[in-house]
């Protein structure tokens, strides 16, 4: 059984139909892909499925429950957590004092969650201070310090240089490893075609294709609304 289904999820703001009766399921132990063209509903489906915005119609089911429009910090007690795209750390916070927030005051926790993406050495550290890469890596440690079951990730590759790339989709898989569930939206194709166990793509709101990672880079549907060409793995 999947451990977390959208069931013909649908979205509209107004007049303007952001996802449009979508069906996807996340196997337990696996990097799902979400991918598409900008505006193609993706970082909606995570905001519907975490409790940030109430899906119009359809459903969210999680460990065969409905979920559907309950609260993010209901979801996220539930055991779903997520980043942003965009990180909103608590800037004159340190490193350490970031993570112990959503930890609920768990130290332990804390310094676990940033021992595993790599941010131990720092964090004594103002997180107004930290570099793209280090304030993406705090974003995931405050996500993992909630104990989540599964992770939903929203572009964690944006601004990173390519050796930082290389060691966050180590690091991602390592966590994948570990047990974690993980939904993971992402522009560069390079490191999630990679990385990924399977693909889901969006387009215009609908979900136009699902697959394994050369399923999806040799789908001419995919390549004409997305990739603009094959993609070679």
């Amino acid at each position: 059984m999947a451990l977390v289904q959208c069931q013909g999820l649908t979205k509209r703001f107004g007049g303007l139909v952001a996802l449009k009766e979508v069906d996807l399921e996340l196997g337990k132990g696996e990097i799902l892909g979400l991918i598409g063209p900008n505006g193609s509903g993706k970082t909606t489906l995570i905001n519907c499925v975490t409790g940030f915005y109430r899906p119009t119609a359809g459903k969210v089911i999680f460990e065969g429950k409905d979920i559907t429009g309950a609260r993010n910090y209901q979801v996220c007690r539930m055991g779903i957590s997520r980043t942003f795209q965009i990180p909103r750390p608590f800037l004159r916070l340190t490193v350490f004092q970031n993570v112990v927030v959503v930890s609920r005051g768990d130290r332990e926790i804390a310094s676990r969650s940033l021992e595993q993406v790599g941010l131990q050495a720092i964090e004594d550290t103002l997180a107004k201070n930290l570099t793209t890469h280090q304030m993406r890596m705090l974003e995931l440690a405050r996500a993992l310090a909630t104990g989540p079951t599964v992770l939903m990730i929203d572009e964690v590759m944006a601004g990173l240089n390519p050796t930082e790339m290389e060691e966050t989709m180590l690091l991602l898989s390592k966590i994948r490893d570990a047990g974690l569930t993980i939904l993971w939206v992402e522009h560069v194709m390079r490191a999630i075609m990679k990385t990924a166990d399977r693909l889901a793509v969006l387009h215009e709101g609908e979900k136009i294709a699902e697959g394994s990672p050369s399923e999806i880079a040799n789908s001419q549907k995919v390549v004409e609304a997305y990739l603009g060409e094959r993609y070679m793995l």
